[in-house]
């Protein structure tokens, strides 16, 4: 696509000591002092480490790098490079066994040419790494944070229980685009802003690829979909696709259900989320 509308902008300063006073008062905020957090080797959890580190200082920010053993070697590379730079510890835990002892019970999953074989793989991988998170945030009295952009909220690009879940996130009303902005700002090493985005969960992959669009498109077409409401007819009128429109909006809906809580069937007067909701700042 081209001549398309440019993707929204970021005031780099002002967002940097908004995300470090989140971070800092609400860990603060539910008796915490230290986060935990995945580092990949990826632009989203190297912003995130450079926030925390920020808001609570690098002692209090332990990150977890967790390869498999088909990973990239440049994720791990640039996940140390990541941790260094921040100033903040690095523990690498291979999640190797816990997988292998899952996927030999399960030889459905070996044939890694079929997307669906695929797709299951990667969500298993990611929901192991958040149960290796969650473990050590017990033991190190931590709260997790998240490093889901807005972008991948809203399109679902990600996985319930796995890289979605999280205690806090910094940085999930910020959309692609502008977490490289925000992260160029912050000095992120060059080697991680100029890497194809991927979650690394085959051999090859990258976001953009999966997705079937580039992100600087998506995040156009989103902020001026979500954030400014713009209706369908407006968008195409601004130079957007009516197919493109048409499959991004029918996307957001479908992965409704990702962004809230698990729904509850209501059977009593005051329901979770629905008629009883405790503000986050009663007590406090």
């Amino acid at each position: 696509m081209t001549s398309l509308p440019p993707p929204p902008g970021c005031h780099v300063a002002l967002t940097e000591r908004v995300l470090v006073r989140f971070l800092r008062e609400e860990v603060h905020r539910i008796g915490m002092q230290r986060a935990v957090l995945g580092l990949s080797g990826g632009i989203d959890s190297a912003l995130v480490v450079e926030l925390a580190a920020r808001a609570l200082g690098p002692k209090n920010v332990l990150a977890v790098a967790m390869p498999y053993r088909q990973s990239h070697p440049d994720s791990l590379r640039l996940a140390k490079e990541s941790a260094e730079h921040a100033g903040v510890q690095l523990e690498v835990v291979d999640i190797s066994p816990m997988a292998d002892a899952y996927l030999l019970q399960n030889p459905d999953l070996e044939d890694t040419h079929q997307e669906a074989v695929r797709l299951r793989r990667g969500n298993m991988f990611s929901r192991l790494r958040m149960i290796t998170l969650y473990d050590l945030s017990a033991r190190e009295g931590g709260l997790v944070l998240g490093t889901s952009n807005k972008t991948e909220l809203m399109l679902g690009y990600g996985t319930q229980h796995g890289d979605m879940a999280s205690g806090i996130n910094p940085i999930g009303d910020l959309y692609k685009s502008q977490v490289v902005a925000l992260s160029t700002h912050l000095r992120v090493p060059q080697g991680i802003l100029q890497r194809p985005p991927s979650a690394d969960l085959w051999d090859g992959q990258t976001d953009e690829q999966e997705l079937g669009y580039c992100y600087d498109d998506l995040d156009a077409l989103l902020f001026r979909m979500i954030d400014r409401r713009h209706t369908p007819a407006r968008l195409v009128a601004d130079g957007f696709p009516a197919d493109f429109v048409a499959a991004i909006a029918e996307r957001v809906r479908r992965n409704q259900y990702k962004r809230r809580p698990p729904l509850i069937a209501k059977v009593a007067s005051r329901t979770v989320n629905l008629d009883y909701r405790y503000a986050r700042d009663w007590g406090t």
